[in-house]
């Protein structure tokens, strides 16, 4: 995953057999890695070379107009590749922005203002699947600021639940608790933005350990999102009954609930489109953690092994953060034939201390 200061972030097999996480510069990646004692050294692992560069606008659109849809484009974009493919585009978009609102005035300047908190909040998205928790924390502070000068409530709140989420990812269970509470007042009643503050505050909640107010607010969510008057539609509108599902199931599984969690993650994953390869990943990867538990070894290595297939193309930080757990767990059962395999098709993909 490509970082803000242009290094990389991968994985790496320490000497003790845990696995952590490195920054290194592309350019080592590049060329190698030196093998030197405490360094890490290359090991079956390719990051692409992002083609950086001005984005081309539509001559037939208005600049905001062109901008949005690239701003989609890379949305579909990152929805099967990852992050890594898209993150140095996006930032060179909001470079563009940033230029045009410098000559523009009135309205015109308001609405790249608009989309300038939206490329944000999506930059913002893009290291948090990286694992760069806190570039992601400084692009949702800026798409905070930018939403809230142009006026946009939806978008604010569609952000700070955003907010919520990161902070979960991040353990920070009272901020996910309290930005979520704050995200669905800031909504409109029984909104599907309401229904995402919902979600993000039940995972904290579940991180707290209060199992009753966690499936409370996961039922309340699915209440909302049935409403028949909030079609989905705009902003939050991939947030469904399944999405809710996957949720639910990571919150259970922290919660010490595997074989519930098992069957809920099996579910969400069935409902997923096609096209949303990443959190597929996602999915199976965290459902492995409860296989574990729930069905034993042989099924989560199995698991964990469809899921690394996805984390390889995708260079998701928070499917090879699930399968870092799950290779932990998976340490004590060498010489199962299932574990074995894909902790070897692991070991490919990192780097190792040496």
């Amino acid at each position: 995953m490509a970082l803000m200061d242009g290094g990389v972030r991968v994985g790496c097999r320490a000497s003790d057999g845990r696995i952590i996480f490195v920054t290194v510069s592309r350019q080592a990646l590049s060329h190698g890695v030196s093998v030197t004692p405490g360094v890490a050294r290359l090991s079956g692992l390719a990051v692409p070379d992002v083609q950086a560069g001005p984005p081309t606008l539509s001559p037939g659109l208005h600049p905001v107009e062109s901008l949005q849809s690239l701003r989609r484009s890379l949305v579909e974009c990152d929805n099967i590749l990852g992050p890594r493919e898209v993150v140095t585009a996006a930032q060179e978009h909001i470079q563009l922005i940033q230029q045009l609102r410098r000559e523009a005035t009135g309205h015109d300047r308001q609405a790249l203002l608009q989309v300038l908190a939206e490329y944000a909040e999506f930059c913002s998205w893009l290291h948090q699947d990286g694992g760069d928790h806190h570039a992601a924390q400084y692009w949702a502070d800026r798409a905070m600021d930018w939403a809230s000068a142009c006026g946009d409530h939806d978008l604010t709140a569609y952000i700070t639940a955003r907010k919520a989420q990161l902070a979960g990812d991040m353990r920070e269970s009272v901020d996910a608790v309290d930005l979520a509470d704050y995200a669905q007042r800031l909504a409109p009643p029984r909104s599907r933005l309401s229904a995402m503050g919902a979600v993000y505050g039940a995972h904290g909640h579940a991180l707290l350990g209060d199992e009753r107010t966690a499936q409370h607010s996961f039922d309340h969510a699915l209440a909302l999102i049935a409403d028949p008057s909030e079609a989905p539609v705009g902003r939050g509108r991939w947030l469904d009954a399944a999405y809710v599902e996957a949720q639910r199931a990571r919150s259970l599984s922290l919660l010490g609930q595997h074989h519930t969690a098992v069957a809920s993650f099996e579910r969400a994953i069935r409902a997923l489109p096609p096209n949303f390869r990443r959190d597929r990943g996602v999915y199976l990867a965290r459902a492995a953690i409860s296989q574990f538990v729930a069905n034993g070894p042989e099924q989560a290595a199995a698991t964990g092994e469809a899921a690394l297939a996805v984390a390889a193309v995708t260079g998701s930080a928070r499917i090879f953060t699930e399968l870092a757990t799950l290779d932990e767990l998976l340490r004590r059962c060498r010489g199962v034939p299932e574990v074995d395999r894909f902790r070897e098709a692991l070991d490919s993909r990192l780097l190792h201390e040496v």
